[in-house]
């Protein structure tokens, strides 16, 4: 199999997008349970991962919004349980998308906000990290928060600069500039508007003729209908009307309907400006009746409004007053509306940065600061807490003759000694179920979530890598070596009777010659 930071079944994972982003949602379902039992069966839980985010995505697509939720969280317990902060940032905004179209937007904004602090956190820019970027994006827009997506895309930019023929994120960003300026023109803010749609217009004009030479048909089409509706807005009317009516069609029939109801939404601002009321009522109405297929929560808004414009042209403003006034008048509150789920996300964002900052401080209470493991109150905690996962073993490990260390190369070397150790403790802790404690001095534990037999596999890897460590930079000329005892938990037994028999073990390891796994 090809090695990459996939999982060697990551084509499997790609059929199910495939699959879900051709239309072929049910299929899509299919195969992504199908293919879980292959990918659990070998072992593969990267692909796992991915496979059952291509379920959730293709529920949405079918508008299950229950189904997707549930498929999302039990995601998001997945990313969780592995410590995986990327992941966990990328399905929270995911669900946050999920909440906002469900109607959800208290739950939707904190899970964006949680989304958007992990990702402040993390250290790498990669692929993954602009995947989840992209969807915190995403979920922003499903709220309308055009500031927030934007905001994203701008950070996507910094990272993929020049931006690559394949950075389509671009085009989102177009997108969420274009319904911007329509919505900010609609609210009276007309300067504002022209600049976005100016920027969509623009991004949207770069990606058609980078299409042109190379893309996809499907992706040229669509970027052609974006550049229609910004120049339809700025006056552009014989521009767009002619792209339009080259592509309206073909979008229709390659059931590309959200494009095409921007090439109808188009044809309908060229042709009222036209004076040809009949065929811009046509075209309004077309692009309104394609928002039965998956719309963005503002297009049957956006739509509607031009069509208010279209009855004023059409019947004159004192016959029409009462239906203008009622548009601009739900315009008006759901721009409102809008506002406040923007002051809901600074107010989630700032209570996760609060909870954050207690968490923070709680881990120090549980953290060792020469090692960075956890201290002896994180060992009592977790003994204390009765609930350790099934299996469990514990090693309780003491470096062998550590006193010399100190008396021969002083304490400053036996810190230096304890700071290695404890790297390849955690080096050798599988998941975030494995937790590895400096105990007291120079004795350590971890906790495994595994039999005993695995326990005893990974005691003796740690002791063959410190037997093999090069300790010359704190102890020239001098070996170090560690004794381990080890002991699984058995049904009855208590966290005390689990540590006296892996302590008990690390003595007879001491009493075999030191050096040794017992």
């Amino acid at each position: 199999m090809p090695v990459s930071a996939y999982g060697p079944f990551i084509p499997f994972s790609l059929r199910v997008h495939e699959l879900s982003h051709t239309g072929r949602c049910h299929e899509a379902l299919a195969a992504a349970d199908a293919y879980v039992a292959f990918a659990t069966a070998a072992g593969d839980e990267k692909t796992v991962g991915f496979l059952i985010q291509g379920k959730m995505y293709a529920n949405l697509m079918l508008g299950r919004l229950t189904e997707a939720l549930a498929v999302g969280e039990e995601l998001l317990r997945r990313h969780r349980a592995s410590g995986y902060a990327l992941g966990e940032a990328k399905v929270l905004a995911d669900l946050s998308e999920l909440c906002v179209l469900d109607g959800r937007y208290v739950e939707g904004m904190r899970h964006l906000a949680r989304a958007g602090l992990l990702l402040d956190d993390v250290g790498r820019h990669d692929d993954r990290y602009r995947s989840a970027l992209g969807s915190v994006a995403e979920a922003a827009n499903a709220a309308e928060l055009y500031e927030t997506a934007v905001a994203a895309f701008d950070r996507l930019a910094d990272q993929t600069r020049p931006p690559a023929p394949t950075e389509t994120f671009e085009l989102s960003y177009a997108i969420t500039l274009l319904y911007w300026g329509f919505r900010l023109d609609h609210v009276g803010r007309h300067g504002e508007a022209t600049s976005r749609l100016r920027q969509a217009a623009a991004l949207s004009r770069r990606w058609t003729e980078a299409f042109a030479g190379f893309g996809p048909p499907s992706a040229a089409l669509a970027t052609k209908a974006m550049l229609t509706a910004a120049l339809a807005k700025l006056g552009g009317y014989a521009e767009a009307r002619a792209i339009a009516e080259e592509i309206v069609v073909p979008l229709r029939d390659t059931e590309h309907y959200w494009a095409a109801r921007l090439a109808h939404l188009a044809l309908g601002i060229c042709l009222r400006a036209d004076g040809d009321l009949t065929g811009a009522r046509r075209e309004f109405v077309a692009a309104e009746q394609l928002c039965a297929y998956t719309p963005r929560p503002d297009e049957r808004l956006i739509i509607r409004y031009e069509l208010a414009l279209l009855a004023v042209e059409a019947n004159g403003l004192e016959a029409s007053r009462e239906l203008f006034d009622g548009i601009v008048e739900q315009v008006n509150h759901l721009w409102g509306l809008r506002l406040q789920r923007l002051a809901m996300l600074r107010q989630a964002r700032q209570r996760e940065e609060l909870e954050a900052a207690r968490a923070r401080a709680e881990h120090a209470l549980y953290v060792d600061p020469l090692t960075g493991l956890g201290n002896r109150r994180r060992f009592d905690q977790l003994m204390a807490g009765g609930g350790l996962p099934e299996p469990t073993t514990l090693l309780v490990i003491d470096v062998d003759k550590f006193k010399l260390v100190n008396d021969q190369f002083s304490h400053t070397a036996g810190d230096l000694v304890l700071r290695d150790l404890a790297a390849i403790m955690k080096a050798h802790c599988r998941t975030a179920a494995d937790v590895p404690v400096r105990y007291a001095g120079d004795e350590f534990t971890i906790f495994l979530h595994a039999d005993l037999d695995a326990g005893r596999e990974v005691a003796e890897r740690i002791r063959a890598a410190v037997a093999a460590w090069d300790f010359d930079h704190a102890t020239p000329g001098m070996a170090i070596s560690i004794s381990t005892g080890v002991a699984a938990h058995r049904p009855g037994m208590t966290a005390a009777d689990l540590f006296h028999a892996a302590d008990s073990r690390l003595y007879e390891a001491k009493r075999n010659g030191r050096n040794a796994v017992a």
